[in-house]
């Protein structure tokens, strides 16, 4: 029976994880369109209202879960406080999302409080699903925790000091080490960030810090030359691991987030091969320019079977988009266009 990293305990491993006859969200591309990636025709997936709290949910991961999928949910309530919820759904597409807030409870940390919770990932990695987001600790850092059923759910060590947003996990280990992908940044409206990558033998001490990936040059891809920062949970490809991306750009009417993709090296995740040069996915529709904050673009988290890929992002800080692609195509736009 396998032994709990956090408190050591031994668990229960049951047969969750999603497998490959498990279907994705997806609709083909429009007749009329010729990009890369498209959106949902039916988006907002999830709308501003979904649960009767809620005044804005976006920015979730979602993952295969038993014979459908779950995820964890930023739901900003109507005095915008910010936390995050776990959700259920047979489809990808219509959620039911929980009414109260995740309960924590401890695990290898009593420092479980925090003033705020937003922007989650979730990763599988051997047994279990880990949790990650923007744990409000004297300033924005990473917390982590780990569950196998979305109901139960242990919460570790925050990851760093504050302050660092866009926290996820890779789904293996690298030479026996769990490795995170984040972005330093400030407790403001950050106009800078760098993606880092770090490791760790026990989801508890982290180390070993390494710069992964730098907003480019304003002449080279504008699009991405303010900040950047990692999106969705990486997947491993045969060209490497596939992570979609966030870049921004500092416009007349503010900040403008848009989607590119990345492909990290399969056996050392530290060292960008690839990166696009133009974006996949820009604001456009009109719940990407409107909202709580327009021009918002913001991927969260990616499903795939081997040869599609259905990812969700944040629109407008408002509501939750889906947009779909073929793999093959974006591995090779992201090669043909790489900057690099």
């Amino acid at each position: 029976m396998p032994i709990c990293v956090i408190c050591g305990a031994k668990i229960k491993i049951q047969n969750i994880m999603n497998n490959k006859f498990t279907s994705i969200p997806w609709e083909e591309r429009p007749a009329d369109c010729a990009d890369v990636m498209w959106r949902y025709s039916q988006n907002p997936v999830i709308g501003r209202y979904h649960i009767p709290t809620s005044n804005s949910i976006f920015n979730s991961a979602v993952v295969p879960f038993g014979d459908g999928f779950a995820g964890v949910f930023r739901c900003d309530n109507r005095a915008v406080q910010m936390n995050i919820f776990a959700g259920f759904s047979k489809d990808g597409i219509h959620w039911e999302i929980e009414h109260e807030p995740i309960k924590f409870k401890a695990g290898n940390t009593d420092k479980i409080e925090s003033e705020y919770k937003y922007d989650p990932r979730v990763t599988w990695i051997e047994d279990r699903y880990w949790i990650t987001w923007c744990n409000g600790y004297y300033g924005p850092t990473i917390g982590i925790g780990y569950t196998i059923d979305f109901k139960e759910i242990i919460q570790s060590e925050n990851a760093y000091l504050p302050i660092t947003r866009n926290g996820k996990l890779l789904p293996q280990r690298f030479d026996g080490k769990y490795a995170l992908l984040s972005r330093p940044s400030d407790s403001g409206h950050t106009p800078f960030g760098d993606i880092y990558i770090s490791f760790s033998p026990d989801m508890k001490f982290w180390g070993k810090h390494r710069h992964v990936m730098a907003p480019t040059p304003f002449p080279e891809s504008a699009w991405q030359c303010t900040k950047i920062g990692a999106g969705s949970v990486p997947f491993l490809t045969d060209e490497g691991w596939l992570m979609f991306y966030h870049g921004v750009i500092t416009t007349c009417n503010g900040f403008r987030y848009s989607m590119g993709a990345a492909i990290l090296d399969k056996d050392n995740p530290a060292k960008l091969l690839y990166r696009t040069r133009e974006y996949l996915l820009a604001p456009a529709a009109p719940y990407e320019l409107a909202g709580d904050v327009p021009n918002v673009v913001f991927p969260c988290a990616a499903l795939q079977d081997g040869e599609r890929v259905a990812v969700y992002y944040g629109a407008a800080d408002t509501v939750v988009g889906l947009a779909f692609g073929y793999i093959h195509e974006i591995l090779e736009f992201t090669k043909r266009t790489s900057i690099l």
